[in-house]
């Protein structure tokens, strides 16, 4: 049970003074549900006012807080500005400039010859100076010198979230300190509430960042200890196979080196009697569904059976006609079940998994569900590791007469030190070498105002028989844009090649979305137009060309997986990146890299690199849970102390029951790591 400590900011954000039910909306468009995520809502950066007696030209470009006088109101015809000259204290004039509406609005915000407090950019305009649309204050009310600037979704302002937070902090109680004395001290660290009161105050404080980004890094290193040491400590069976099924297996190539030695940990692993946690690392064609069939395999001769978890349907269903391919000559039993499967042929399906005549069983989270039982559930292969919380993870480990082995898989290349982070609880295994005879995917960048040459180039390719993906991107947040640039491209390319062309994207219903994604996958549409949802789980060998329309949007890592969903069959596959002509430094250095290289890893630590705090991997895309309050570049410097500060707890100061063992499990309850505190009730 959550400590009552806590209850203030774990109640609902409507507790908040202010937030009703219209603002609660613009709120949880930013997942802001309760109070402690409007506290852990952090300050994207900020502006620095200069407090100002008089107007000065050398301020020119600088965002100036002044009192002035309006004096007069100059209006345009038609669309133009509503201009109002005001004066500082010593006579000079400026122009404070509104755009758009009518100006009855401005002459009420700024009524002549009374004083306001005004703050903008003021900037030079010919021979005067003016302010568009500055932000206004009353005389006696100085604005603040810095500023916090906030995430935002419509409908909310910086200063509105600040307020909100100010709230938030003022129900955060003084919490008893959970990091190690000297090490807090030599840091230089604040205490927890004081760090959290600066920080909103203040963006720029250093120390304060760094308090709150280790305290979140620290919860998650404590909770992956523990998970990991309850691991070690329950007693699974130890998976011994005698190879009569592996040695049935013809395979048309030899396994890489990387492939035979994850084999070979996943074989010692599994001969342990201590369940295996394991992450399967490789990159999109690095052959992770073969390491994953020989490790069921292994266990079905062990007198077992095993199970392949995938996050869609789509992608259970490709890994069930994939797995029945590979083992096609071995004498085993395979069979798939997903939420579609219904009436008699789930319940054949479901008594032959109970008396053992299924050997290896592939599908979603339906494999988990109360009314599916194993004759004995040995191996559990998760697909997508990051898909999946502790909570499935723990209902699949009660569907073994002991706790089953897993395996986890992830086709998104993690840089080393976030791997640490996010997946500390687990042993790693990487597939860094790419099978023989599998051919790069040659990239090209391509300006936008080219595209006419690019859909002529998609009209040759369908008309040898070939299909194709065209990417659009997220171009703004919000699922309306994003639907809208999908839809628009959709409708283009329908004008020039009629109704060879489908469209997918995240607001469709999943049957809907599996309809048109299995008509591509028949060859019965030739292109199909897709937002980032098409990222993981398409699998078309005859799809050979990718466009991705305004490519330096993208983050590097997500660039790479759009790229893998071609050059899945044989011959030479193409990916096209359709540029914007306005690039920044860091859009350039990625193109250039994703022209350069096919290698996910060497990506994956260049976009933490160029990216630093940015949507690190397309992370907000594909649904992987990230770090709130701990930038990516903070990941190097604290990781490893926040690693051995949690080894240190558990090994010196008593674990979860000593005093500083009560502080950290009001932190793991805070950032939400409780999990942690559930195994250590359930062992």
């Amino acid at each position: 049970m959550r400590p009552a400590i806590l209850n203030p900011l774990f109640a609902e954000v409507t507790a908040l003074k202010g937030v009703g039910p219209a603002l609660a909306k613009p709120l949880d468009r930013l997942g802001l549900e309760r109070v402690v995520d409007v506290a852990f809502h952090l300050p994207s950066g900020w502006i620095d006012r200069l407090p100002r007696e008089e107007l000065d030209v050398a301020d020119a470009g600088r965002i100036i807080a002044i009192t002035l006088t309006p004096r007069d109101y100059r209006t345009s015809t038609g669309r133009g500005p509503t201009r109002v000259q005001a004066t500082d204290a010593k006579g000079n004039y400026v122009s404070l400039v509104y755009f758009g509406g009518s100006s009855g609005w401005v002459k009420k915000l700024l009524p002549l010859n009374e004083p306001r407090r005004v703050s903008g950019k003021l900037e030079s305009y010919g021979e005067t100076l003016q302010i568009i649309h500055p932000d206004l204050g009353e005389p006696d009310e100085p604005f603040r010198e810095r500023e916090a600037i906030y995430p935002l979704s419509e409908g909310m302002t910086s200063r509105r979230l600040a307020g909100f937070a100010a709230q938030a902090i003022e129900r955060a109680p003084d919490l008893p300190e959970w990091i190690d004395p000297s090490l807090k001290a030599k840091r230089g660290w604040p205490d927890w509430r004081d760090a959290l009161a600066r920080i909103h105050a203040d963006p720029a404080d250093k120390m304060a960042r760094e308090r709150l980004a280790y305290d979140e890094i620290f919860a998650n290193q404590l909770a992956m200890t523990l998970v990991r040491a309850d691991t070690r400590k329950r007693r699974g069976r130890a998976l011994v196979g005698d190879h009569r099924l592996r040695d049935q297996l013809r395979l048309p190539y030899s396994p890489t080196g990387a492939q035979s030695r994850s084999i070979a940990e996943i074989e010692g692993d599994l001969a342990q009697t201590a369940p295996m946690l394991r992450l399967l690392q490789g990159d999109v064609g690095s052959g992770k569904t073969l390491v994953a069939a020989m490790s069921l395999l292994i266990a079905v001769e062990a007198g077992a059976q095993g199970a392949m978890l995938a996050p869609t349907e789509i992608l259970a269903r490709q890994h069930y006609e994939t797995l029945r391919k590979l083992l096609s000559g071995v004498d085993v039993t395979i069979a798939v079940l997903t939420g579609r499967d219904k009436g008699r042929a789930r319940e054949a399906t479901l008594m032959a998994l109970a008396s053992g005549e299924i050997d290896i069983l592939v599908g979603t989270h339906a494999i988990f569900q109360e009314a599916v039982g194993y004759r004995d559930l040995a191996l559990v292969v998760v697909d997508e590791q990051h898909r999946f919380g502790v909570a499935e993870r723990m209902m699949l480990q009660a569907k073994g007469k002991a706790p089953p082995h897993l395996l986890a898989m992830t086709a998104t290349p993690i840089p080393r030190t976030l791997t640490l982070a996010q997946y500390g609880e687990m042993d790693v295994s990487r597939l860094d070498e790419m099978p023989p005879g599998r051919e790069p995917i040659e990239t090209r960048v391509v300006s936008e105002d080219r595209v006419d040459e690019v859909v002529n180039a998609i009209g040759r390719h369908i008309s040898d028989g070939g299909q194709a993906y065209w990417v659009c991107p997220l171009v703004e947040e919000s699922e309306k844009s994003d639907l809208a640039a999908a839809e628009m491209r959709a409708e283009s390319l329908r004008a020039r090649f009629g109704d060879k062309i489908g469209v997918v994207h995240g607001r469709m219903k999943p049957p809907e979305k599996d309809a048109v994604m299995e008509a591509f996958a028949g060859n019965r549409l030739s292109v199909l137009v897709a937002t980032t949802v098409i990222e993981v789980g398409v699998d078309v060998p005859n799809a050979t060309l990718i466009v991705i329309e305004h490519a330096d949007r993208f983050g590097l890592a997500q660039l790479h997986q759009l790229r893998g969903r071609v050059g899945r069959g044989g011959g030479l596959s193409r990916c096209l990146l359709l540029r914007g002509s306005a690039l920044s430094e860091t859009s350039r250095a990625r193109l250039a890299l994703m022209r350069e290289t096919n290698d996910g890893f060497r990506i994956a630590e260049e976009d933490l690199r160029l990216r630093g705090g940015g949507e690190l991997l397309g992370t907000r895309q594909s649904g992987e849970v990230t770090f709130r309050l701990a930038l990516p570049e903070m990941l190097s410097d604290l990781l490893h102390c926040a690693q051995d500060d949690a080894r240190l707890l558990i090994d010196r100061d008593g674990g979860l029951e000593g005093p500083r063992g009560q502080a950290a499990r009001i932190a793991l309850y805070l950032f939400d790591r409780d999990a942690g505190v559930a195994l250590l009730r359930s062992g």
